[in-house]
């Protein structure tokens, strides 16, 4: 269980984002928040997005590219990591 943003930090580190991405910052603060209340996965576009956004005086569309640009990272670099992760084959 991961208990504290550096745990966050270390698990994009091994799953191959580095924070030179924007998007490494707003994904860890999102999964910050998702651990903190797992609800807020049920309307990304309407409260996790723009709560990552304020945090970080952007706009909750560039949250969401930053983030999926992060996923493509992870999916690209280290997806057998993610499966492991997973306890899962991971399709797509």
């Amino acid at each position: 269980m991961m208990n504290s943003m550096s745990d966050i930090y270390d698990l994009l580190y091994r799953l191959g984002v580095t924070a030179n991405y924007t998007g490494f910052f707003h994904t860890a603060y999102a999964v910050a928040r998702c651990i903190e209340q797992p609800d807020r996965l049920l309307l990304v576009t309407k409260w996790l997005y723009p709560e990552v956004a304020k945090r970080y005086d952007t706009k909750w569309s560039a949250v969401e590219r930053n983030i999926r640009t992060t996923c493509d990272i992870i999916w690209r670099e280290k997806r057998s990591l993610l499966e492991t992760l997973a306890q899962r084959p991971l399709l797509q």
